[in-house]
């Protein structure tokens, strides 16, 4: 299964002039789950359906990383779409999609770095006939601060700002500052925000197993199919089929 995200890693491999070698490991990846193939979890991919949408923006080589938790939004959220950001281009279809009337489009990001009359909220107002869309920049922070100030073509949105409760439990790559949480993180907390509670739940738990798969597979470790956070997605997942 391909979803945005996949279609914007293939066409950024298509540009590179050299192959992109994730750091830690040579070893071969499954293409649908970004995993060595010995810990691969495409099998236990889950899907949910949804009345928001994702939009990502993501930094340059993020769709790249293996360690990239946009795709697991993508795996779990079908309407989720995926563009790749430059500082002096925008492509035409996210402007299509900002403009597409059936979509009520908002950016998540720190309200502290939004500059004097933007608009921040910190909760939604659902407009009658649209859908909420959550726009994410997906990057390293100084790059997510560096989209957000040069992307002119969003400054008329407002501005959706978090300030969870919880510390971010990301463990592939940390930020200096633990309020700062992983894309995926922040995307089931913008479900829980838009009532998709169930999706912001199992997103949260395919994000736990995805984690636990990765480190072992660095570790040469044997993934444990039984442990808590697989039993969580499972049931999550049966409820959802159900």
């Amino acid at each position: 299964m391909t979803h945005a995200v996949s279609r914007l890693r293939t066409a950024r491999l298509a540009r590179s002039a050299k192959p992109f070698i994730a750091r830690g490991s040579r070893a071969p990846r499954c293409p649908g789950c970004r995993v060595i193939f010995s810990h691969c979890l495409c099998a236990l991919r889950p899907r949910v359906a949804t009345e928001a949408g994702m939009c990502l923006i993501m930094c340059d080589i993020e769709p790249l990383k293996p360690s990239n938790t946009g795709w697991l939004i993508a795996d779990v959220v079908a309407d989720t779409m995926a563009f790749g950001w430059a500082r002096t281009a925008v492509d035409p279809q996210l402007l299509a999609l900002l403009a597409d009337p059936q979509w009520q489009p908002c950016v998540v990001f720190p309200g502290e770095f939004a500059p004097p009359g933007r608009e921040v909220v910190s909760s939604l107002q659902p407009i009658t006939g649209k859908r909420p869309l959550f726009i994410l920049l997906d990057a390293t922070w100084s790059e997510a601060c560096k989209m957000f100030r040069k992307s002119p073509y969003l400054n008329h949105l407002p501005v959706l700002s978090f300030l969870p409760e919880q510390l971010s439990r990301y463990r592939l790559r940390r930020s200096k500052r633990d309020d700062h949480l992983c894309t995926s993180e922040v995307g089931a907390l913008c479900l829980a925000l838009a009532g998709e509670q169930h999706a912001a739940d199992t997103l949260d738990a395919y994000l736990e197993v995805f984690s636990g798969h990765y480190l072992n597979a660095k570790r040469s470790v044997p993934p444990d199919w039984e442990d808590a956070a697989h039993q969580r997605l499972r049931a999550l997942s049966t409820v959802a089929a159900s």
